[in-house]
């Protein structure tokens, strides 16, 4: 697949009227759009900003979504990523590889 990424999909959710309306005034408070808000937070999310890795793993630890071992080995493995990373010098691409396999290694993760 060629254009794998670059095609546009859709991504959405459901929530009440109250949360919306409050949601857009901040966002104008804030000088953005909802399209903007979305990508940003999902942009470092899948970067890995520390600040938002951070509430999401208090979010997980507050709503017991996540066990505290499987968040244990998670956060190991991510460790382990990124010193591979910084020893070899790998790029974005051999990267998802090595979590291809990580994944394939432990599919209960």
């Amino acid at each position: 697949m060629t254009d794998y990424g670059t095609r546009k999909k859709r991504i959405s959710f459901m929530d009440t009227d109250k949360r919306n309306a409050d949601l857009l005034v901040r966002l104008k408070n804030d000088g953005l759009t909802k399209t903007k808000f979305f990508r940003a937070i999902l942009g470092g999310y899948l970067d890995r900003d520390p600040a938002i890795v951070a509430f999401v793993e208090n979010y997980k630890l507050q709503t017991g979504c996540q066990s505290a071992t499987k968040a244990k080995k998670v956060k190991e493995l991510e460790e382990r990523g990124e010193e591979t990373m910084r020893k070899f010098g790998l790029d974005d691409r051999d990267i998802e590889n090595i979590f291809d396999i990580l994944e394939k290694e432990h599919p209960k993760l």
